[in-house]
């Protein structure tokens, strides 16, 4: 017998289910749902069916909504992308980079790519985010600027009585001014026209009048004395001479400073000595024009600065200082100016300060900061109320001597401020600065009325008509000096004769006569050639 005759076979029946399956699912559900609520783990959860219960739900409709709109939105950005108007001035391109803070140049970049980039940023920030981006800087240094504000100290008890002086004695000078004003304006147009053109037209003819040598070294400064009389020089060798005018016969040497000086000033009241008088009608020489020195006025008459910082004040009767103002040493003082009423001096020094000294007690009352860098160039209004003062920081301050504030910042030079000199009129200020421009400022609108391209190297000095302010000389380091009408601001004439950088000029109070000192030390006499 095989062994497949052992096997039995067994037959499974057939089940046969009548009716709908709905009912023993919905059953299988149930106990499904009642194991969840029960806490029926997973394993035993699946063994329930293997089916995952979650209570989360995702919004199909709401992300596809969602990414259509960033698509749509990326095609509306690229559309203005591609409509936006951008430079295709490189250098423009970097500067709009650079104000939008972003990298002015990346590693392989060309200037297309640059270009690119520049339009896709502003297609994202606006067209109009380089305007927002300066806006916002300009309220920044505002708000800085306001919060920091100027530093004022407290001064000695002689500065209240020094600002009240100044308070009576420029406000009947003020009204002076603005009656005189007053009358001008009474005039027909066609008469102020008139004496305008003719000062310009004098202006226009100036030529070389004098030339004279004035010192073995530079002559680094000069000014004329108020009676038109006189013609003061600083040199580089440490002496300082006064000359008349026109002749150009040395009147006096004052020896006193051991180092280079960088300015002397007459005092408002100077006036020529009966000695020098006779020195010039005379022809006869310093020597026994001093014999009568005991006849001269021992006031002060003049003030010199130097740069071991010695300040000296000098008279007619001796070539000796007869007074030194000590406390600048060891900085640099670069310039000293008399105040219009003769009674105080203000010298730039470069520890970043400005001092105001009492001659009549020989005493600082005013040590004045406000300069980030020194101080180099000092101009008293001609009522004697404000001070302008000029830094190497490349910006100007113009100062209130009756309340101490700073009432207006000179902000546009990109060099040093060399020069300032107020118009006669009283409300316009022209700084000269290291950035080869003269720059017009006007008082009363607080902001810079002209820009004067007048150079092509730094200019060393600026100095306004001081009669009538028809036009405005400027000095430079390109060996010349030239002269500006006002208020047009065309160039009237080139002052070319020096053989180096022109140092300082001045116009004489008559107008009779311009001068320059320069490098090549030698000063010039300058007079208009009318036939």
């Amino acid at each position: 017998m095989s062994d497949d005759d052992d096997v039995i076979l067994v037959k499974k029946t057939k089940t046969v289910y009548y009716g709908s399956l709905e009912e023993q699912e919905k059953a299988r559900l149930a106990a499904l749902a009642a194991a969840v609520k029960e806490g029926v783990e997973d394993g035993d959860a699946k063994e329930l069916g293997d089916i995952q219960i979650s209570n989360e739900y995702m919004e199909l409709e709401e992300e596809m909504s969602r990414d259509k709109k960033a698509l749509l939105e990326e095609f509306e950005r690229r559309r203005k992308a591609r409509q936006l108007n951008v430079s295709t001035d490189d250098d423009e391109v970097r500067r709009s980079l650079r104000q939008l803070g972003e990298s002015v140049c990346l590693f392989g970049e060309g200037p297309a790519e640059r270009r690119v980039r520049l339009r896709d940023l502003l297609s994202y920030l606006g067209e109009d985010a380089i305007n927002k981006k300066l806006e916002e800087e300009e309220a920044r240094i505002e708000r800085d600027r306001g919060r920091e504000g100027t530093w004022y100290h407290e001064g000695p008890p002689e500065l209240r009585e020094s600002r009240l002086w100044i308070a009576r004695y420029s406000l009947p000078r003020a009204k002076e001014r603005l009656m005189k004003a007053r009358e001008e304006l009474k005039l027909s147009g066609s008469i102020r026209a008139a004496a305008k053109q003719e000062s310009q037209r004098r202006a226009s003819a100036m030529t070389i009048y004098c030339s004279q040598i004035g010192d073995a070294r530079p002559i680094s400064f000069c000014r004329f004395s108020n009676d038109s009389q006189m013609l003061i020089t600083s040199s580089w060798s440490g002496l300082i001479k006064v000359w008349s005018v026109p002749d150009c016969k040395l009147l006096q040497t004052l020896t006193g400073h051991t180092c280079n000086v960088s300015s002397a000033v007459f005092h408002p009241d100077a006036a020529v000595p009966h000695h020098f008088t006779r020195m010039i009608d005379n022809d006869s020489d310093q020597q026994n024009s001093m014999d009568v020195g005991e006849e001269v006025s021992k006031s002060v008459t003049m003030a010199s600065s130097s740069y071991d910082g010695n300040v000296h004040l000098w008279n007619f009767a001796s070539d000796k200082p007869m007074a030194s103002l000590e406390g600048h040493s060891p900085s640099r003082v670069a310039r000293v100016e008399f105040h219009p009423s003769g009674r105080f001096l203000a010298a730039t020094v470069f520890d970043h300060s400005w001092r105001l000294w009492d001659l009549e007690t020989a005493t600082e009352v005013l040590h004045q900061e406000g300069h980030a860098k020194p101080v180099y160039s000092v101009a008293f209004q001609g009522d004697g109320s404000l001070a302008a003062t000029g830094g190497m920081d490349a910006f100007g301050r113009v100062w209130d001597l009756r309340t101490g504030r700073c009432v207006m910042f000179l902000e546009g030079h990109l060099g040093a401020v060399l020069g300032a000199t107020w118009s006669p009129a009283g409300h316009h200020l022209a700084t000269a600065a290291a950035d080869h421009q003269a720059k017009i400022w006007d008082l009363r609108r607080r902001a810079c009325l002209y820009t004067i391209p007048s150079h092509t190297h730094l200019i060393s000095d600026i100095r306004y008509q001081r009669s009538h302010g028809h036009y405005l000389l400027t000095s430079s380091y390109d060996k010349t000096a030239k002269l500006w009408s006002n208020p047009a601001w065309h160039p009237l004439k080139t002052l070319s004769g020096h053989d180096n950088k022109v140092m300082s000029a001045d116009i004489s109070l008559d107008n009779k006569y311009i001068a320059t000192s320069s490098y090549d030390r030698t000063f010039k006499l300058w007079a208009p050639d009318l036939v």
